[in-house]
């Protein structure tokens, strides 16, 4: 499974997209078992912000911080700057604040959390380069771990930091359910002619995709991807209800009649969503999104 930010998925990065001249993208790992063992090393407690991580974090939620750098949390090919200490703390008050609390706050939420975080959480300093050109945002492997990047540029007033990073968290979070409990029932059926490829996805613009069904290119390149995607911009996004879901009024061209097609689309697969979420995991993500936009 690649999770993958085009030029033209995230509206609000465009600007830092050109800047770059470069490909974002997120990626998960192939393998979708949620079997993957995860060896935690022996504790050794050699700071305040260690002990703070063990009694808030490890201890509380089953969930390793690992802030110090090591060459696994990368491929051979790839590059990055490690995390400086003074943004780690930052950092995981950001993740509690928008990730953790609002799950904890809802019905059966807390349930849900504790069961389902992965045990291993990564913080990264910077983004990750590829020797291609190309950028990784984030990853995920199978269920087990989540990797943060970009961690010292945390800016909580920077809305493109914080929507990158929700983006990223949510999307992850999203694929545990349909490891775990399969996607919803007919989901892939809803749009099966929109679907792309893990290869050509990102040769469609928002626009196209939006007329097809999608909340993003990614989203397109498949049922799986489109769960995840439709979850995450359904939390993090609050421009969702506008762009997505409720139709233009008083459509004239026949662009405008397709996108307001493709929100139809999208209603089905958020009704799907919701309903999921609510019989396998007792959470009302409605009730999860008014809590993450509450802190926005």
């Amino acid at each position: 499974m690649i999770r993958m930010i085009g030029q033209n998925t995230l509206r609000k990065l465009r600007s830092s997209v050109q800047l770059l001249a470069l490909i974002l993208l997120v990626s998960c790992y192939p393998d979708e078992s949620l079997n993957i063992p995860v060896t935690n090393p022996d504790i050794n407690l050699e700071s305040d912000l260690d002990i703070y991580i063990e009694n808030n974090f490890t201890l509380e939620y089953d969930m390793a911080i690992r802030y110090r750098f090591e060459d696994r949390f990368i491929q051979p090919f790839q590059r990055v700057a490690p995390v400086s200490l003074e943004m780690v703390r930052p950092m995981l008050d950001f993740i509690e604040e928008f990730w953790i609390d609002p799950f904890l706050e809802v019905d059966n939420g807390e349930e849900f959390f504790r069961t389902h975080v992965p045990v291993e959480i990564v913080f990264l300093g910077g983004l990750i380069f590829n020797e291609d050109g190309t950028v990784t945002l984030g990853t995920a492997d199978a269920g087990v771990q989540i990797t943060f990047t970009n961690v010292n540029a945390i800016d909580r007033n920077d809305v493109d930091w914080v929507d990158l990073q929700l983006q990223t968290v949510y999307h992850e979070f999203a694929h545990i359910v349909h490891q775990k409990y399969k996607l919803p029932q007919a989901f892939e059926s809803i749009s099966p002619e929109g679907y792309t490829s893990a290869g050509s996805w990102f040769n469609l613009t928002d626009n196209e995709a939006l007329q097809r069904g999608f909340v993003s290119p990614y989203a397109t390149s498949s049922p799986n991807e489109d769960f995840a995607e439709t979850v995450a911009f359904y939390l993090f996004d609050s421009e969702f209800f506008d762009i997505y879901f409720n139709d233009e009024p008083d459509c004239s061209d026949e662009n405008c009649t397709a996108r307001n097609d493709g929100r139809a689309l999208i209603r089905q697969k958020l009704s799907a969503i919701e309903a999921h979420y609510e019989k396998f995991t007792g959470v009302v993500l409605a009730d999860v999104r008014a809590a993450v936009q509450r802190r926005l």
